[in-house]
């Protein structure tokens, strides 16, 4: 699906700030003033005008607008500085599609817009589609980049908080039905994972910087896995033996790579390291066991299984989600840990089968752990 892209024209900055900003979540916006000459205009699916009528200018500006479409319909939301009939004449005639006046607030004029350029969509399919698409186009990059050995993690913060706000209004299903329809099998699982550890987090109510860590580690935990041939990566069959060495250096490769990149988040680096040992030792790269293993790698961990267990590999077709959390509690308690198997069931549910209270005290070793003052 390609990424929505809006302008936001005006002659009023702050206000044009504030249209840009109510827009970032539902599309890529940006400003432009009364000079502008519309060149990328194929790409531009929308167009805000805060604008005075009465500035030359601005008409030129619409006017040019206008010739550039060359008769091709644009949806434009206007901001009108009175409501009267000749101003709103004059707006249409500059191609206005929908007119508000000076008082509306800024998130009325972004749906009201939206009604025009997607009237099938409401505001929180929006919100979720587009923060996929921005993590989507993140994660391509960031392997791609990988193969070179650095990320940037910039861009990949940059994708946290739009993650969380997805889940929080529009909840993991939507997420995952888009994340399904992804060609890319490394992609894909990265993106699930992002989404399920941002929905874990939501349900165990930790706080918000706790939840920007988790997910941050989930964006990177297999970033290792761009220096995997591709040959092995999306091998149909079983792997040998040697395949299976070279497919499990991803995690210790996942780890160098982000400390060469500037990585400074110990979470997000025991994630990325650690996110395949097991509690009875049997996991790798290091084969820690029991205590070793810090909580939030724990969690993580979980997420990471249920999302390999559900989606399509190249050897098998995806599993159900109760057959995945099925094969989640056959491995507890030996290799996960109970309470945190059944917790994790419980986010995907949304029953209430964990009670607040244990929550609570979930959040609160989560909370820990991430201070260092717990399992690490």
């Amino acid at each position: 699906m390609p990424l929505r892209n809006i302008v936001v024209l005006t002659d009023r900055p702050d206000r044009g700030r504030a249209l840009a900003e109510a827009a970032r979540p539902v599309a890529n916006c940006r400003m432009a003033g009364p000079t502008d000459d519309w060149i990328g205009l194929d790409h531009v699916r929308g167009v805000i005008a805060d604008l005075s009528l009465e500035r030359t200018e601005a008409q030129r500006c619409l006017g040019v607008l206008s010739r550039r479409l060359d008769g091709r319909p644009l949806p434009m939301a206007y901001v009108m500085r009175t409501m009267r009939d000749g101003e709103l004449k004059q707006a249409e005639k500059l191609g206005a599609t929908a007119c508000f006046p000076p008082h509306a607030l800024p998130r009325t004029i972004v749906t009201g817009l939206f009604r025009q350029i997607a009237p099938e969509k409401t505001m929180t399919e929006l919100l979720v589609e587009h923060s996929f698409d921005r993590a989507e186009l993140l994660f391509t990059d960031m392997f791609r980049a990988g193969r070179r050995g650095r990320i940037d993690l910039v861009a990949a913060d940059d994708e946290i908080d739009p993650i969380l706000h997805a889940m929080e209004d529009g909840g993991l299903w939507r997420w995952l039905d888009l994340v399904q329809a992804h060609d890319d099998m490394t992609v894909r699982h990265c993106l699930l994972v992002a989404g399920l550890a941002a929905h874990f987090m939501l349900h165990l109510r930790l706080s918000i910087g706790d939840r920007r860590s988790f997910v941050r580690a989930a964006l990177v935990h297999d970033v290792g896995k761009t220096k995997i041939p591709l040959e092995i990566l999306l091998k149909p069959g079983a792997l040998t033996a040697e395949e299976m060495k070279v497919m499990r250096a991803h995690a210790a490769l996942g780890h160098e790579m982000l400390l060469a990149s500037g990585m400074t988040d110990r979470f997000a680096l025991a994630v990325t390291r650690h996110h395949h040992e097991m509690l009875d030792g049997s996991g790798y790269p290091d084969g820690l066991s029991g205590a070793a293993i810090s909580d939030p790698v724990r969690l993580l961990t979980i997420c990471d299984i249920y999302a390999a267990l559900t989606e399509d590999r190249p050897y098998r077709a995806a599993m159900s989600q109760a057959k995945a959390l099925e094969i989640l509690r056959s491995m507890a308690p030996a290799k996960l840990e109970v309470a945190l198997v059944e917790a994790f069931a419980a986010s995907l549910a949304g029953d209430g089968a964990v009670s607040h209270a244990d929550n609570m005290a979930l959040s609160g070793r989560i909370y820990s752990a991430n201070r260092g003052t717990a399992r690490n």
